[in-house]
């Protein structure tokens, strides 16, 4: 049975990605064999500043997407939310997080760093945030999550001052036009005619899946 592609888009200082992890690692394990996803990054919170201070100052700017962070994090029992976030903490941009973890995706397309390990990463690099209320946008912050998985710090570094790593998130940015995408998260199946975009159900995702896995290839579903 060939495999089902799934290009996944998130920011990683988006609350609904950090809401989302669960689903799609509930989707890998139930379709490990016939399902491939591929991590890409969308730098929503490219610049905080004027996405939340200035562009919420209606709601209460940092405070009050402080407000709209915690009570989303309280419909879903699975998550833990600092409130310090957006308080305290206010990273500048995600943009180097997802820089970061694009050096690192290149380094398991190398077979140089385990998927696992670039999974684990993307978890830590959101739970530093919304949990542990730390500053991920600052390189320092992300060099130690690394080390604390062995990661090879050098050689992400490497990938980042060659250019390498920007290209490969500039691509990632491409796509998000290329799709007209609207925000995080967003899955694309069936090479793109399938999209699907923001708080979606398990159960929604599974049924996608396994609709495509079920069709034979150039046969017309009736879903």
């Amino acid at each position: 049975m060939a495999k089902v592609n799934l290009d996944y888009f998130t920011d990683v200082l988006c609350i609904w990605g950090y809401v989302a992890q669960i689903r799609l690692d509930e989707l890998n394990q139930q379709f490990a064999d016939n399902i491939e996803v591929n991590e890409h990054f969308i730098t929503l919170f490219g610049n905080t500043e004027k996405r939340i201070q200035q562009g919420w100052k209606e709601k209460g700017g940092y405070e009050g997407f402080n407000r709209h962070v915690l009570h989303v994090a309280s419909q879903f029992p699975h998550l833990t939310v600092n409130p310090n976030v957006w308080i305290t903490c206010r990273p500048t941009s995600s943009a180097n997080s997802h820089l970061y973890l694009k050096a690192l995706q290149l380094l398991v397309a190398e077979h140089k760093v385990a998927a696992a390990d670039f999974h684990s990463m993307i978890w830590n690099v959101r739970c530093a945030f919304f949990q542990d209320a730390k500053d991920i946008s600052q390189m320092h912050v992300l060099n130690e999550l690394a080390q604390q998985l062995n990661l090879p710090t050098d050689a992400i570094a490497d990938k980042i001052n060659n250019g390498s790593a920007i290209a490969a998130l500039c691509t990632d940015m491409e796509m998000r036009e290329q799709f007209k995408l609207e925000g995080s998260p967003t899955y694309l199946l069936n090479n793109g005619r399938q999209k699907l975009y923001g708080n979606v159900g398990y159960r929604v995702l599974e049924a996608n899946v396994q609709e495509l896995l079920e069709r034979p290839e150039g046969i017309a579903s009736w879903c």
